[in-house]
């Protein structure tokens, strides 16, 4: 399943001038940075790393201008943004979700240069709406500087969860981790309390411990589940 998607145009390398422009944009954002920013942040993550020096100095300006509300006067770093996309090629980032719900980034590599697509993603990052464009934005210079590429532990880092969680998770922590700790049915309509939590957690992590009989396959990935979904119900770092 498709998550965020952004669409960008570049000139050719061998192009006298370069050019960049964004097309179709579907970048959801609630709650912020949302999966648009998460897409953006590991496009950022993925190509930063192919920047030179001062190039990554003035994205991290050009993020601060755009943060400021600036109006961006063209061309900046070395590229003109453009409406027009006659002769330029496409290129498409998704963030998607897998058969089991894990996130996963889909990133255009054959096409374009690291420059290209850091700063498509940070224009589309400033187009973002006023109430998010913050968080989107602080998303994509946290993925500029994040230098292991776009990954699990980037999306664990930006979301404040476990690198394994899946999209239910990061959509509503609170009931993934009451579903998760089986607490749905056993408290009703009033909130766990923490004895609560503890009690169910110790439950499942007996049912899920090969030590009691569980299969050893998917245990670790369980018991790493338990832990999360106890942590997010109890507020805990």
């Amino acid at each position: 399943m498709i998550l965020a998607e952004l669409e960008s145009y570049f000139s050719r390398p061998v192009a006298p001038t370069r050019r960049v422009a964004l097309g179709r944009v579907d970048l959801p954002t609630d709650p912020a940075p949302g999966y648009g920013g998460l897409l953006l942040a590991g496009i950022a993550a993925e190509f930063g790393p192919g920047l030179d020096e001062d190039f990554t100095t003035d994205a991290q300006r050009l993020l601060g201008e755009l943060g400021r509300g600036r109006r961006i006067s063209q061309p900046r770093l070395r590229h003109r943004l453009q409406e027009d996309r006659i002769g330029l090629q496409q290129c498409v980032h998704r963030l998607r979700s897998d058969d089991r719900g894990a996130l996963r980034f889909d990133l255009a590599e054959d096409v374009g240069t690291p420059a290209q697509h850091v700063l498509c993603a940070i224009y589309a990052a400033g187009r973002s709406a006023p109430s998010v464009r913050h968080e989107v934005l602080s998303a994509v210079r946290t993925g500029l500087g994040w230098g292991a590429g776009a990954g699990p532990g980037l999306v664990a880092h930006l979301s404040g969860r476990s690198s394994g969680l899946s999209v239910e998770a990061l959509r509503d922590p609170v009931a993934w981790a009451l579903g998760v700790l089986d607490l749905r049915s056993a408290v009703g309509m009033r909130v766990p309390s923490r004895k609560d939590v503890q009690r169910a957690f110790r439950d499942r992590l007996r049912e899920a411990h090969p030590d009691h009989g569980a299969a050893e396959g998917g245990a670790a990935e369980r018991i790493s589940e338990l832990s999360e979904a106890r942590r997010i119900l109890l507020g805990s770092g």
